[in-house]
């Protein structure tokens, strides 16, 4: 009897649907569960009302809040549950502490100072506020919650802390100041914050711990991190090591394969001479626009984070006119967030057709319609969503606020209008990707490479229909939860796979490696990033009132995230050997015409494994487990992580692909390789410098901050605008300039410049035949 093997079997094409819908099934199962928890135990919006039955806080005051807090962008300057902006408070800290200080105060003012038993009343006093904050009085049926006669001491006096804060009237305000003028909107806002600080503070029913298992760290309001929080961070570690353990042992097992086998059957690798016989053909000239424009748009997200950093060191005087009045950091910082997807999101999609091309020379008619309707109506869409980011904070758009201006989410800031247009530019490229690579697609082959890039677009398209369910009335805890799909499964599973799939065309193409050994990666990397990636969505609802449940599968699945980084830098080394590998196979002996000729762009996609390593594997794993996160939720740990993964990887994959086809878009002797190396080692270099000189080290003193004061300080101005805080911002430039002025600025200019340089013929282009290679079933050789 055959001895069954997992790896064989693992590898039989014939049987890679089972481990594909085995992970399906458990990733949507544990999505569908944490989904159904988030509308079942979701904490209540109630009516706070006093013992006599006075409403403080009505529903429909928290709801006013929450939209104005929306219609504000104030999610681009402070955050709620952490999640958010990191240059204003957390208002959700900031009111719990604020609330505790208030109900001190009146609590303060009985004691007669004269006792002699002050000493331990204040004691008391502390206890019976912990107690207080923590007592749930809420009633279901009538939907009201009691407030002890000190609570709503502290809610009236709250309105007076925020007035002050929005006005301007304090050393703490938001700048500029009167960004909110309409005093109603401040009350109802500082509903919304005690809402929050509420749910933060108040028993679970039936728990000893809070609707955020005692989120934020404030010693003194009673929150403390609750024994699931340790538990689970143990559970966790230990999955990581196991599940490492578990896929290095195959991992080895595979190490049989030689560098040979993997280039083996790979078309002639690219070299210069093979370069300028390249003739670009309608649709992929037709996608320099994409390249042209995205860049474009690259140049104007780096000079928003410049205006933004500019208003966090206050330099935002020139010519003695303070910007800030006309470009307040809601605005900016919402430009360089949703910018930075916008213009990754053009490269994809032009670079994505320029590889349909390559790969089905045979095209449907009307193909170059379709690329440069798209093309348009994504220009109307960034247009549309720039100008209304700019108005709706502003006041400009009036009721039309979420429909044409700023929805209010970090990270789906476009108003609603353009969110449609965006998904309809998404169908679009899907429909036109199909059409492109259908005579190449094959039923009997499902895992076939042009498959693989129909599978992932859909994949990208059907998780955009998430952003479309929450509305500015929907409680705050299950909109975020939908903005999240969104957000997570996107960057953290179905463009982690897109990603692969891309950069396995890009090294097809250029003939770094064969059909068969790309599509093995692919599916590795699909059950990995998937398996770990959909649930790992959980690690960002730690603290956003979702049961334990949710915080074990976030514990054990976010920390598997690190296992396929860990197997792409492993792999880092063989695929930095293939270049030199295939000149030594081709017996280069120093002829420049029989080198490989990408690489330049090599170096981009060389830097992707890098910063899939480094920024999402390292610094996204030290903030992952509960425990750590617990602290380093809401500091610059976060924007640390988010700045190394989102720019490393996908920015730099971004540049590959647009390299990569502009070096067959224009004429050889245009090609600069000084300036793009250049512009290569700039732009990470000062990436890595804004990390290691800012990001890192002040959110590891923000870390240390929280640990001993609580989060309300480590996200006080009185931390944020300290000397030594300030010190590394600054700092952030040498970095920022860097990255600016070498590789932004050259990169603009030369892209710019290369219209002028295409190459006049449309003849048919020279195609390397990848998608007709025959991989039914590529085998573990």
């Amino acid at each position: 009897m055959r001895k069954f093997n997992f790896i064989s079997f693992l590898m039989n094409p014939k049987k890679w649907w089972i481990p594909l819908l085995i992970i399906f099934i458990i990733s949507v199962t544990g999505v569908l569960m944490i989904g159904i928890h988030t509308y079942t135990e979701a904490p209540p919006i109630p009516d706070f009302v006093s013992d006599k039955g006075a409403v403080v806080y009505s529903k429909e005051d928290v709801l006013k809040g929450q939209a104005a807090f929306q219609r504000y962008a104030l999610m681009e300057y402070g955050s709620m549950f952490g999640d958010g902006a990191d240059r204003g408070p957390d208002f959700t800290a900031e009111a719990l502490h604020q609330t505790m200080l208030l109900m001190n105060e009146y609590y303060s003012s009985t004691i007669n100072n004269n006792a002699k038993d002050t000493t331990l009343l204040k004691l008391g006093i502390t206890e019976q506020i912990k107690n207080e904050i923590k007592n749930n009085r809420y009633n279901k049926e009538s939907n009201g919650t009691i407030l002890s006669p000190a609570q709503v001491y502290a809610a009236t006096k709250l309105q007076a802390y925020y007035l002050r804060f929005f006005s301007g009237t304090n050393g703490s305000s938001f700048h500029p100041s009167g960004y909110i003028k309409n005093e109603d909107e401040i009350k109802s806002l500082t509903a919304f914050f005690f809402w929050s600080a509420w749910v933060c503070g108040v028993e679970r029913p039936g728990e000893t711990y809070s609707y955020t298992h005692n989120w934020p760290y404030d010693a003194a309001a009673g929150n403390t991190p609750g024994s699931a929080v340790i538990f689970w961070s143990i559970i966790g570690s230990l999955g990581l090591v196991l599940g490492i353990g578990i896929v290095l042992y195959y991992h080895g097992k595979m190490e049989k394969l030689e560098d040979n086998v993997v280039v083996n059957k790979s078309r002639p690798f690219m070299t210069p001479e093979e370069i300028k016989k390249f003739q670009p053909n309608k649709i992929q000239k037709a996608t320099y626009k994409f390249f042209y424009t995205a860049i474009l748009l690259f140049a104007t997200q780096v000079l928003a984070g410049i205006l933004t950093v500019h208003d966090f060191v206050g330099f935002v005087n020139y010519f003695g006119f303070n910007i800030t009045t006309v470009l307040p950091e809601t605005i900016t910082r919402s430009w360089h967030v949703q910018l930075s997807l916008l213009w990754i999101s053009a490269c994809w999609i032009g670079a994505s057709f320029f590889v349909m091309a390559m790969i089905s020379p045979k095209q449907a008619k009307g193909q170059v319609t379709l690329v440069n309707t798209i093309f348009w109506l994504t220009v109307v869409m960034v247009a549309g969503s720039f100008a209304g980011i700019f108005l709706g904070p502003q006041g400009l758009l009036g009721k039309n606020w979420y429909w044409f201006g700023h929805q209010g989410w970090e990270y789906v800031e476009l108003g609603k209008v353009w969110q449609v247009l965006l998904f309809i530019v998404l169908v679009l490229w899907a429909i036109t990707l199909y059409r492109g690579v259908k005579p190449v697609m094959k039923l009997n082959q499902p895992w076939a490479l042009p498959n693989w890039l129909v599978y992932t677009t859909s994949s990208i398209i059907l998780l955009l229909l998430s952003g479309f369910i929450a509305t500015p009335s929907t409680n705050f805890v299950i909109a975020d939860f939908w903005r999240w799909c969104v957000i997570h499964m996107w960057a953290e599973a179905f463009f982690e796979v897109f990603t692969t799939v891309l950069i396995g065309y890009f090294m097809v193409l250029m003939g770094l490696v064969s059909v068969q050994a790309t599509i093995r990666v692919i599916y590795i990397a699909t059950l990995l990033f998937l398996g770990s990636g959909l649930l790992g969505i959980s690690h960002n609802f730690y603290w956003n009132a979702k049961p334990v449940g949710t915080m074990a599968l976030g514990s054990v699945f976010s920390t598997l995230q690190v296992i396929p980084l860990v197997l792409l830098s492993l792999e880092a080394w063989r695929f930095s050997k293939m270049p030199k590998l295939l000149e030594k196979n081709n017996r280069v002996n120093g002829d420049a015409n029989k080198r490989f000729g990408f690489s330049e762009v090599f170096l981009f996609l060389l830097a992707v494994n890098f910063w899939n390593f480094f920024g999402a594997g390292v610094l996204g794993f030290i903030i992952n487990l509960p425990i750590a996160n617990y602290y380093e939720h809401g500091t610059y740990l976060t924007v640390n992580h988010g700045h190394a993964a989102l720019m490393g990887v996908y920015g730099n994959l971004s540049l590959a692909a647009v390299l990569f086809c502009c070096q067959l878009l224009f004429k050889a002797a245009w090609w600069k390789p000084r300036i793009i190396r250049t512009v290569f080692w700039s732009i990470n270099i000062g990436l890595l410098l804004m990390v290691l000189l800012d990001l890192f080290p002040v959110g590891i003193w923000q870390f240390k901050a929280v640990t001993e004061k609580g989060l309300w300080f480590a996200r006080s101005s009185v931390f944020i605008e300290s000397p030594g805080f300030q010190t590394f911002t600054w700092l952030r430039i040498i970095g920022g300039a860097t990255f600016a002025l070498g590789g932004v600025v050259p990169l603009v200019w030369y892209v710019m410049r290369s219209r002028k340089n295409f190459i006049k013929s449309t003849v048919k282009n020279i195609n390397h035949g990848v998608a007709h290679e025959n991989i039914e079933e590529p085998q573990l050789q």
